[in-house]
């Protein structure tokens, strides 16, 4: 029965985003000329990998009640040690890829060490990672882009049915993350934790083992979304991933994981990323500016949380 009740309302929940995403796309098609065609959608599709896998790992911290600001400076700085590892130490790819992952994913442990150990709020730890990895990126790449060549461009450049590589691994991102969260000890033990950590913690849950590993692995996903990045460019940005950690929040909040932990879904969080990707989409093609598209999408963002109070109550009348 419980778990029918749980079903209900993971329907409703995509039922709903899949409206919102429907009446943006209906709205836009109506608005310009070249909106509803294959190319536009493949190319919204090709261009979210990243901010897919970001938000993906995001979606694991915030069900927790906790966040990662530094996703953006991790990926970075995990995409620097890429390109250091192929260009100045010339290792193959792979071991530059587990090496990239294997950055990330140290990052991510120093977060979930420092929030458990000194009971620090993730916002401080991770703000403070936000700098030191965007300055160790510097460090790294000595202030410059640093052009890898094309010995990793086919990451991006391999397609099935218009689709790239990278979208086929977003997608496989999200329903790993999805099965992980539903049907594993793993994934419920993190809604436990952030419905109510003290209880979770008396039912015998490792609460700092599961921060620890929930960080590490948003971290380790920002290091998969930079060999993303830098496959797409060809190149290691010192700059890359600014900013990228707002848009991560704000696509899974849109997507209806409540900031106060205990209750999300990466699935929802995919919905959030297509729905920024074709609201940005589509104000391009109507001729939007930047000030315009940053205050629409700071609008529905807003929006999002809003809504997400009322539906807290309402999903514990249906328990």
């Amino acid at each position: 029965m419980i778990q029918g009740r749980q079903l209900l309302r993971a329907l409703v929940n995509y039922a709903g985003l899949a409206l919102v995403l429907g009446l943006l796309v209906t709205l836009f098609a109506l608005s310009t000329d070249y909106f509803f065609t294959w190319t536009t959608f493949r190319t919204i599709a090709n261009q979210i990998p990243d901010a897919v896998i970001l938000a993906t790992g995001m979606t694991f911290v915030l069900i927790i009640g906790g966040i990662d600001l530094s996703v953006g400076s991790v990926l970075a700085l995990s995409g620097a040690v890429l390109g250091l590892a192929m260009v100045r130490w010339q290792l193959p790819l792979p071991v530059a890829v587990l090496l990239c992952l294997g950055t990330g994913a140290l990052c991510g442990v120093l977060n979930g060490l420092f929030v458990i150990r000194w009971q620090l709020p993730a916002f401080i730890v991770t703000l403070g990672m936000l700098e030191a990895a965007r300055g160790g990126a510097y460090l790294v790449t000595g202030s410059k882009t640093q052009y890898i060549g094309a010995g990793m461009d086919w990451i991006s450049r391999w397609s099935l049915l218009g689709l790239s590589l990278p979208f086929l691994v977003a997608m496989i991102t999200v329903i790993t993350g999805q099965l992980v969260l539903t049907y594993t000890p793993f994934g419920r033990s993190l809604y436990a934790i952030g419905g109510n950590e003290e209880a979770a913690r008396l039912s015998g849950i490792p609460i700092g083992k599961a921060k620890v590993a929930v960080y590490a692995l948003c971290s380790t996903l920002s290091a998969l979304a930079a060999v993303i990045y830098c496959s797409r460019l060809t190149a290691a940005d010192p700059n890359a991933g600014s900013g990228y950690e707002l848009q991560a929040i704000a696509a899974v909040v849109i997507g209806g994981t409540s900031l106060m932990g205990g209750r999300g879904s990466v699935i929802n969080t995919l919905f959030g990323v297509i729905i920024i990707a074709v609201l940005e989409s589509g104000l391009i093609q109507m001729g939007a500016q930047e000030p315009v598209k940053r205050l629409v999408t700071g609008g529905i963002i807003v929006a999002a949380v809003v809504i997400d109070i009322p539906l807290i109550g309402a999903n514990s009348l249906v328990k």
